[in-house]
């Protein structure tokens, strides 16, 4: 299969016997001279049953153009001067701490600013191309707006241990990946499993849901503290989880899907909005500053894929959640 475009050409009148490259440059606008002078030499372009290399050849009126446009390949990410909040580095990993708003990875929409444009600023040619030209040194990633501790590889060797301790996410290995969640409501019990298979949202493309036939998700939770309203009642908490699996969204689907979505999650947690009127004042006010689902990546322990010792590190609240933190307390 291809995903090329074939554009096709019919010369007229008044442009018969003018060069190839000139006509398509005219009746081509949305590529380049260069652009089009690389496909001629190509062999991407034809003049009826003929594939013609010359851009200088001579259409007559009437020929028939076929330019076979493949898809522009991606560039090449470079290096960008972003500030990286790094916890520890070695000549083998870098674990950092995401801060929010930073994409992972270059995207449709981000195709500078992200985290491996820092990476690369920082660790030069060093870092390991296992992960595609998009994302070198990426062995997991979190979302935009999610903070929290993420670990990339500076080798291959690197890139080749973390990728297997990952796929594994710790049912034999060291692997522990442990958020923080502030969730809306609290649960009937202090703590459980959600095993539940993940899938794309039949409707809606960007969104994640809980379907069968889709792929296995286990999220380990448990309930560490719960905030009352101004009525007294109980309206929000704080949810500990740990990953089992790794699926894009997951602790955000699974909350939702058992009822308790993350405070400011605008994708998953729309329809609890009017909750927010339960809020005492401070914490309506925390929550309106928040501007992102309020989750953060705050364990991650590994076997370094060198000396095989097990690394553990934690990243306190960052300061949005902290208030936030602070301001349910104090309606409670």
């Amino acid at each position: 299969m291809t995903n090329n475009e074939l554009q096709k050409i019919t010369v007229e009148g008044d442009e018969g016997s003018q060069r190839l490259d000139r006509v398509l440059a005219v009746r081509s606008p949305d590529l380049s001279r260069s652009r089009l002078k690389a496909l001629i030499l190509a062999g991407q372009v034809s003049v009826g049953a003929n594939v013609v290399r010359d851009p200088a050849f001579s259409v007559r009126a009437g020929d028939t153009i076929a330019i076979d446009v493949p898809p522009a390949a991606d560039p090449e990410p470079q290096g960008e001067n972003i500030p990286l909040d790094i916890v520890y580095e070695d000549a083998d990993i870098i674990v950092l701490n995401k801060p929010m708003g930073l994409v992972v990875h270059p995207a449709a929409g981000h195709e500078t600013g992200t985290l491996v444009n820092a990476l690369i600023a920082h660790c030069g040619a060093s870092l390991s191309g296992i992960g595609g030209v998009k994302r070198p040194g990426i062995v997991h990633r979190l979302d935009k707006d999610t903070t929290g501790l993420m670990v990339v590889a500076k080798n291959d060797r690197a890139h080749q241990s973390l990728s297997a301790q990952f796929a594994d996410h710790g049912r034999t290995g060291q692997l522990r990946r442990g958020y923080m969640a502030f969730a809306w409501g609290v649960p009937g019990w202090k703590s459980g499993t959600i095993n539940e298979p993940i899938d794309r949202h039949p409707y809606s493309r960007d969104k994640m849901a809980v379907r069968q036939g889709g792929r296995e998700a286990v999220t380990h939770w448990e309930t560490l503290e719960a905030y009352s309203g101004q009525d007294g009642k109980p309206v929000a908490s704080l949810i500990a989880c740990q990953l089992e699996t790794g699926r894009t969204h997951q602790i955000r689907v699974h909350l939702a899907h058992l009822g308790h979505p993350l405070l400011g999650d605008s994708v998953y947690g729309s329809g609890f909005k009017t909750k927010a009127s339960h809020l005492g004042p401070k914490a309506q006010t925390a929550l309106d500053g928040l501007g992102r689902q309020a989750l953060h990546a705050y364990l991650l322990q590994l076997e370094h894929p060198a000396s095989g010792e097990i690394l553990r590190w934690e990243a306190p609240l960052p300061e949005d959640l902290l208030l936030l933190q602070a301001a349910l307390r104090s309606t409670d």
